[in-house]
């Protein structure tokens, strides 16, 4: 058998979009073949004469591709893409494990904020109820409240989850 090189394996990059063209840009990489991951979350919207629930990007101007590094120029090149998140130095790419606890987090009935703040490690927890069960994540002070935040290497962004501290075991 023949080892795999590393352009052959796929991997999860975070790709940076042109403002408001997530969905679009998603919907082109889809037409091209590609797996593609947009975390959309609802949201109630107030114009003055009406409200209407809408599913927004969850994080602004970002959306994730599944595929080989010789790949990359193809996504480059489709309208609405703007370029590859890097981190030092390099093109940054992220783990199956990381994709699928966002897609977990997504999917729970918990209410949700992202905050591009620097978050700084605190105590280490786990979810021990709830559709979470099992997650791991810090502890944090934010607003005065407890709260839950799961950082995402290589994004810049932090995910904080409001949820009761009877929920969470220390470790």
């Amino acid at each position: 058998m023949v080892p795999r090189s590393n352009t052959d394996i796929s991997k999860w990059y975070p790709v940076y979009t042109h403002p408001r063209t997530e969905k679009k840009a998603c919907q082109a990489l889809i037409n091209k073949g590609l797996e593609t991951y947009l975390p959309l979350h609802r949201q109630l919207k107030q114009w003055s004469d009406r409200k209407k629930w809408v599913e927004e990007p969850f994080i602004k101007s970002y959306l994730f591709v599944h595929i080989k590094e010789h790949q990359q120029t193809e996504v480059l090149m489709t309208k609405g893409v703007s370029r590859f998140i890097y981190f030092s130095g390099k093109i940054a790419s992220m783990p199956q494990r990381q994709i699928d606890s966002l897609k977990l987090v997504m999917a729970s009935p918990f209410e949700l904020e992202i905050t591009e703040e620097d978050l700084q490690p605190g105590e280490k927890v786990m979810i021990k109820a709830g559709p979470l069960k099992g997650l791991m994540g810090e502890i944090i002070s934010y607003r005065s409240q407890k709260q839950l935040a799961l950082r995402l290497e290589n994004l810049g962004y932090s995910i904080i989850i409001y949820i009761a501290a009877s929920l969470i075991d220390r470790f």
